[in-house]
């Protein structure tokens, strides 16, 4: 497992951010956006990401 730091992180990120925005950000928001910020975005993009589908396809599972 190779270890990166934050800023080299966020680094790749705004780079990969820069080339293809998420929904709703613009690429010069992205570039505009601090290290933590853009750390930000990317986790609550993916929050959810480890969540296997399957778990949450049976018919009367709800949030409230």
């Amino acid at each position: 497992m190779e270890y990166i730091t934050e800023a080299e992180l966020a680094k790749k990120l705004r780079e990969q951010y820069i080339k293809e925005p998420p929904e709703n950000v613009t690429s010069d928001e992205v570039r505009e956006m601090s290290d933590e910020d853009l750390l930000d975005m990317d986790y609550f993009l993916h929050e959810f990401d480890d969540f296997d589908d399957d778990d949450f396809d049976e018919e009367g599972f709800y949030l409230f």
